[in-house]
């Protein structure tokens, strides 16, 4: 059986909630309730499991804050037995509009903590990533403030219609490869 490890890059606790920097999370929660599983806390992270189409999922909320995100990514691909390969990881990205979506097989960190910390750990950039865009509206040296904060009312409705693609480009990206998932979803 084919096992895929699917990370989401966030910050835990309560203060992080429905920021723009734990849009990971969020998809990792949407993708959850699809397939009806629950979190549990375990080692570095929350680990929710199942299986879809012959393919065995790992979901997986680090518990090391998104800045160093790479320990648990590491540890639950090496605990799982699971190929680089068959890694997916959620995260927000600065550089893209609101709402755009751009999955790549490999990368920079462009400027993300959290992939920055994963490429040093993992020694290595080719690893899967769905990017979601959150827009760059903010003054210069503002970064960590935007990010650390709350969606606008605006973001928070339009978000709701982005919850179920999620699951869909989880599902493709297990069930008819990497290639074929980028040419469906990118070009949203």
């Amino acid at each position: 059986m084919n096992k895929f490890l699917i990370v989401g890059i966030g910050n835990i606790g309560k203060e992080y909630f429905e920021t723009r920097h734990n849009i990971g999370f969020e998809a990792l929660d949407a993708i959850c309730e699809e397939f009806k599983v629950n979190f549990e806390i375990q080692k570095l992270g929350d680990i929710a499991k199942t299986n879809y189409k012959g393919k065995s999922f790992v979901f997986l909320k680090p518990s090391t804050y998104v800045n160093l995100s790479g320990k648990s990514v590491r540890y639950w691909l090496s605990k799982e037995n699971i190929s680089v390969q068959n890694l997916l990881v959620i995260s927000d990205d600065l550089n893209l509009d609101f709402g755009v979506i751009r999955i790549k097989t490999k990368g920079s960190d462009g400027g993300h903590n959290g992939l920055k910390n994963i490429n040093e750990v993992l020694k290595t950039n080719n690893y899967n990533r769905l990017r979601f865009g959150i827009g760059g509206n903010f003054p210069s040296g503002k970064q960590s403030e935007y990010v650390l904060s709350n969606w606008s009312e605006k973001e928070k409705s339009e978000l709701i219609s982005y919850k179920p693609l999620f699951y869909q480009i989880v599902c493709s990206f297990a069930t008819i490869g990497i290639s074929s998932t980028m040419n469906q979803f990118n070009k949203k």
